[in-house]
Formats: C-alpha cells, structure tokens, sequence
C-alpha cells in the first residue's frame, strides 16, 4: 500500500542504498543476455551470423510495441500497492526463469536452435521491461532535487557497477571457454548461479526500498491514453536529442562486452581454461567506473548536466582508442582500466537527464509521465542492441568470419578490433554533436527546479485536502 511519506525532506540514506541495490539485479539480468547471448549461440550452439541478426530484429520489431507500451500503462496504473511495484513483483520470478532457459536451447537442429532463440528472447525482454522500467520509472519519483538525484544516482550506479562485476567474473569462473561447444552444460549451471544474486538484490529492493509518492498518486486519472502519451513524448524536441545521445551511448557500452570475449581470445590470445582473464578485463573496467562516480558527480554539480555529458562523451572516446592497437594482455588491463573513466560517465548522467526532461514535460501538462519516457528510451536502449549486432553481422561477413571458425585471420583481428573502436568512436561523434543542441543548462536547471517544486507543493496540498 501506497504510504504518504513525504520525501521531499532528508531521505534516510538506507533507503538510497536500499532503492540501488535493484540496480544490482537489473544490471545482472542484462547483462547475463547481453555480453553471453551473441558469443553462445555464435559459438557454442553454432547458428549463422546471418540468423542471429534475424532474430535480434524480430526481437526489435516486439521491442518497438513491448516497450512503450508497457511503459505508458505503467503510468495509467492505480492499485493499492502503487503504480510500479507490482509490475516489478511481477517480473522478476519469471525474468530469472526464463534467464536460466537462455541457456538451455536444442541443440543439433539449426531450425529448433533459431525459432527457440526468437522466443526466448522475446521472452526475455517482455519480462525484463516489466522490471527495469517501472523500477527506472521511480528514480525521477522518489528523489526529487539535483542533489538527490546525484546521491541517488551515484549509489545506484555504483550497484550497476558491482552487478557487472559480478556478471563478468563468476559466469567465467564456471565457463573454462566461453567459445566451446564442451561447455554447455557450465553455460546453465551459471545462469542458474546469476539469478540466485538477482533474486537477493530484487527482494531487497521490494521490501525496503520502494517509496511511491503520495502527491503522483492521483496522476493516472489525468495521464493521456497511450498512444497520445507515445506522441507528446516523441513531440518533446529535448527528449529526441537525448535518445539521439543515449543510443550512440548504449551502443558503446552494448558493444563492448558483447565483442570482448571474441577480442579476447582471438587478438590478445586469451585461450581455453583462461576464461576469467575476460572476466578480469571487463570488471576491472567497471571497477574503475565506479571509483570514477565520485568524479562525475562531482562535475554534475560544479558544471552542470550538459557539459557532464559533453565532457564524457570526449572522455569515452579518448580512453577507446588504444583498442585498436594493443595485442597482448597485460597492456589491456591498462587499457580496460582507463576506459572505465569513459563508461563511468556513460552511466551515471542518463537518469539524470531523463529525469530532468520529465521534470519539465510535467510542468507543461500538469502530470508526470515517467514510465512513458522510460519506455521509450527502454526501446532506444535495446535498440542500440540490434544495432550493434547489425554491425557485428556487417563486420563478419565482411571479412569472412559469418560461421565460426576457431582459426583467426589478419582480417578477422582487424574487424574485432575496429568493432571496439572505430565503430563506437564514430557512434560517440554523432551523440556528442547532437547534444551540443540540449538546451537545459546549469542555469536553465536552477529555474526548472524553482518551478517543479512549486508544483508539487500544491499537489501535495490537494492531495491533503482529498484525504
């Protein structure tokens, strides 16, 4: 049941910690399907690039309908435990049900493998929409200023931080060789071990750290029907420069663990029983992303939002480069450290801004419309995924690598290696002159946040009065 708490005074900083932890478990659950999925079903079931880029856009096509849509009834939704819990109490069992079927395809029939891949992973994504958005959705919610936000971001991101870790070391420390077909059986055993942390982090979350307010929650009456909620979203020049912003973002940060396990074994010569060097690889990136959190909020604060950005775009590109160089292991963990700078950043200025945008559309209308925008950039979030296997199909036929051959040739290097930095530097150029156009500055910011909560004081006064 929904309690009328106000938190526009202090938040205990438990419930920081406690609301976090859910992005301990989101960023698990993706990424148990992004970094693995390509190079499992490349490698180890064996399907044709050409079928696994098929799939991925029919799963784009369901995305497309999946996401908006759940994100605008999320917003039209009133029931006594609030508008988002329970679609995040409904999500997660069968989210990490279907984690573990992932992993558990026919094998030996090419047809069987490719319709079981589409499902699976529509599967996947209705089920894991149903969590993330609706827990995403509260962020803007439940902490209302720039420095709540910034605290609360930087927790939250800091558990994206630790979730990542966690999904790029344990799986490979049960996975000898992530190219092998000998391996199937580890694949599940450490889907199964995955969920087990999701499922810990999700109850925390469910339990102690959700907060609806009591001033949003008479907003489903005056919420638009969904389609109308699709379009003023969509009309919202700010929020299409960002979703321009984040898709050439995600499709950074999709890429990278995605070609990692292939750049690994194949450029710096990581071989079979070697395994958790990838995994070291990737955490130690994350790793340093979150102990370089402090120093983006510190530049949120003293510079604002849009220079934040700005800067972690130039950063994030600068830190990529030595990808399309470095050939052996022990320069990379350099590399992979540094780089951390950049995705740090990446990370920790999205719901930010987002959050900044619906600030202001709900001064417009009158009515905050969270889960919309969250759904919709939930979709240009995975569509960065397609994206980028629409890239790596591009890359491997190009270069003669579409069926997987364990032998790597001078131009297979070349294309893993351009996979983790041309392409991504040229994905980061066109965000960052999009957003050069983002028109809330620091200043713009202070005045926005004058005005929000003017408005939400007399919403919370009407709010009194109803009870």
């Amino acid at each position: 049941m929904i309690k009328n708490e106000d938190l526009t005074e202090d938040i205990p900083t438990k419930k920081y910690f406690a609301f976090g932890i859910g992005q301990f478990s989101d960023a698990i659950a993706l990424q148990m399907f992004t970094i693995y999925i390509f190079t499992f079903y490349f490698t180890v079931v064996g399907l044709h690039v050409i079928l696994i880029t098929i799939a991925f856009i029919i799963w784009s096509i369901w995305n497309s309908i999946n996401d908006p849509l759940l994100g605008a009834l999320s917003d039209r939704t009133k029931t006594k435990w609030g508008r988002r819990k329970p679609y995040i109490l409904g999500g997660i069992i069968p989210l990490c049900i279907v984690i573990v079927l992932l992993y558990t395809p026919p094998i030996g029939i090419p047809v069987f493998s490719f319709l079981y891949f589409i499902v699976i992973i529509i599967l996947f994504d209705t089920f894991f929409t149903m969590y993330d958005l609706n827990y995403c959705a509260l962020f803007p919610e439940m902490f209302q200023d720039l420095e709540q936000r910034a605290k609360a971001s930087a927790i939250k991101q800091v558990f994206t931080v630790v979730g990542l870790i966690f999904a790029f070391i344990i799986p490979t420390l049960i996975i000898p060789d992530l190219t092998s077909d000998k391996y199937l059986f580890n694949y599940m055993v450490a889907a199964i071990v995955m969920t087990v942390f999701i499922l810990i982090g999700a109850s925390i979350l469910i339990k102690f750290g959700i907060q609806e307010r009591s001033e949003f929650s008479e907003d489903f009456k005056t919420a638009p029907p969904i389609l109308k909620s699709l379009k003023f979203s969509l009309k919202n020049k700010n929020f299409r420069i960002f979703i321009v912003m984040n898709l050439c973002y995600w499709y950074v940060v999709g890429m990278l663990p995605i070609i990692t396990p292939l750049y690994g074994r194949f450029v710096l010569g990581i071989g079979e029983g070697e395994a958790y060097l990838l995994g070291l690889l990737l955490g130690i990136a994350f790793l340093s992303a979150a102990g370089f959190m402090p120093f983006w909020r510190y530049v949120a604060i003293k510079l604002g939002m849009k220079r934040g950005v700005m800067l972690s775009i130039i950063t994030l590109i600068v830190t990529l480069a030595p990808f399309l160089f470095i050939s052996n292991v022990s320069t990379s963990f350099f590399a992979f450290f540094f780089v951390g700078l950049g995705i740090s950043g990446a990370i920790y200025f999205g719901d930010i801004i987002l959050s900044a945008i619906i600030d202001q559309d709900e001064l417009e209308i009158g009515t905050r419309r969270d889960g919309g925008y969250f759904g919709i950039n939930a979709l240009i979030t995975k569509l960065s995924t397609i994206i980028v296997i629409i890239t790596i199909g591009f890359v491997f036929n190009t270069v003669g690598w579409a069926v997987f051959d364990p032998v790597a040739t001078e131009n297979i290097i070349f294309g893993l290696r351009s996979l983790m930095f041309i392409f991504p530097a040229i994905a980061l150029v066109i965000g960052l002159v999009a957003f050069h156009r983002f028109p809330i500055t620091k200043e713009k910011y202070e005045l926005l946040k004058l005005d929000i909560e003017k408005l939400h004081a007399e919403k919370r006064e009407k709010q009194r009065k109803i009870i």
